[in-house]
């Protein structure tokens, strides 16, 4: 990086939940923010009344190997991904495309334009049961597929990673179909909510303390810290069953809730216990507890 002028980053999946906020954070820290669209699409989310530039990807390789020529990023930030815990059989192409395929296009642009600091974006969901690596769905395991395709450019051109194994995130703005929305929504419809048992264990990190983990993990890639290919749990260290967590959310936003426990049965590979194995960020850790995260979201609803 060169003296005086900002830091630059490249950040694909700034439309999502985590990616929009990422993107808001790194422009309140004065870096030049681009952010990669697909062709024909709306302004990305994390794009919207921000500074940022925003470059069009075509889906070809040499599409990207441009966008990285024109956006020449001190720091790259690999947020995109198609998620499906439940997978059908329509999914595998775009799940691959979006997973595999984009994913390793943005390695071969960054090697090619001689950009060296990647900080990928992995998932717990990569060690069911506490296992080195055994995937809870496909999506976990085209996670894994790609750190080992990262392990090859890491090797091979001069690449230094670090990949954040996220937990659950939740916070304001978060339109994803999870559990706080879906609460939000059954106490507002005053309609009952189908669940499980309710005895699996959540881990929940609130979404700035997510965004701080993205840009120490930046910081640390900056500063030499970080050689090759490092990975860290982004967790809050606290997780808490499901039951409990609905009734502090309940007593939080000061709802009454109908939910008809063991309305739905587990998934087939339901997480009971969250991975425990994943080493910390150094330096990082949740500001953020449940409670007041819960209560910094309804206020923002």
């Amino acid at each position: 990086m060169q003296a005086g002028r900002p830091r630059k980053a490249l950040v694909t999946g700034a439309g999502g939940f985590i990616g929009s906020h990422l993107v808001s954070r790194l422009v309140a820290g004065d870096w030049e923010v681009h952010v990669i669209s697909r062709r024909g699409s709306r302004v990305v989310r994390g794009a919207k009344g921000l500074p940022v530039i925003k470059h069009e990807h075509d889906g070809s390789t040499r599409s990207m190997i441009r966008i990285l020529a024109e956006a020449r990023p001190d720091t790259v930030f690999h947020l995109a991904s198609m998620f499906q815990a439940e997978h059908e059989a329509g999914d595998i192409e775009p799940m691959v495309k979006s997973n595999l395929l984009f994913a390793t296009q943005l390695l071969e642009a960054m090697t090619e334009n001689n950009v060296h600091q990647l900080v990928n974006t992995g998932t717990s969901w990569q060690h069911f049961e506490g296992k080195d690596y055994d995937p809870v769905c496909l999506y976990a395991a085209m996670k894994q597929a790609f750190q080992d395709i990262l392990v090859y450019y890491v090797e091979v051109c001069s690449l230094n990673a670090v990949t954040l194994k996220l937990f659950d995130t939740y916070g304001p703005g978060d339109r994803r179909a999870k559990l706080f929305a879906l609460l939000r929504r059954a106490a507002r419809e005053r309609t009952p909510l189908a669940m499980s048992a309710g005895e699996q264990l959540l881990d929940m990190v609130y979404i700035d303390d997510a965004t701080n983990a993205f840009v120490m993990a930046a910081d640390r890639l900056s500063n030499s810290q970080a050689r090759k290919h490092e990975e860290f749990a982004v967790s809050s260290g606290k997780p808490l069953k499901l039951k409990d967590l609905v009734d502090l959310y309940a007593r939080i936003a000061g709802v009454d809730l109908h939910i008809e426990w063991g309305g739905r049965p587990y998934r087939k590979r339901e997480v009971m216990i969250p991975w425990r194995e994943g080493r910390a960020l150094p330096g990082w850790h949740p500001q953020v507890g449940l409670e007041e995260g819960i209560r910094k979201m309804e206020e923002r609803a």
